[in-house]
């Protein structure tokens, strides 16, 4: 997300994680929590998938594609924060032991919901 003031880009950016959030809940996940915040940063979603394993997921949202996909803006750098959110979160909840993983949705289009595509990317990079 990029433009406009960050009033505007948080309000878009929860209009995409709720997108994502109807999306996932139609292909079975169930949500656990959303918008964990720790001071290693944000898990935007928090959801267990039909086998019971708990599911990070993090949105990503593009207008278009012209300077690469959404997904790809999640580099090792945020793959580092997201595994440290993700340690801390299972440790909050003392979940030790817990199966998971990380996805991510990719939202890339018009924020009217109009042409969007949504690509759901399982298992996207390795745990914590």
């Amino acid at each position: 997300m990029s433009g406009g003031p960050p009033a505007n880009r948080r309000r878009l950016g929860g209009l995409q994680e709720q997108r994502a959030l109807r999306y996932l809940g139609r292909q079975g996940l169930r949500l656990v929590q959303a918008n964990f915040h720790c001071r290693a940063g944000e898990i935007d979603l928090v959801m267990r998938d039909r086998s019971g394993e708990l599911v990070f997921v993090e949105v990503r949202y593009r207008r278009n594609d012209r300077h690469g996909n959404a997904a790809e803006t999640i580099g090792p750098a945020k793959q580092r924060k997201l595994r440290l959110a993700a340690a801390l979160f299972l440790n909050f909840r003392n979940w030790h032991d817990q199966p998971c993983r990380f996805d991510i949705v990719a939202i890339t289009g018009g924020s009217e919901g109009k042409d969007d595509r949504i690509d759901w990317i399982r298992d996207a990079f390795s745990g914590a």
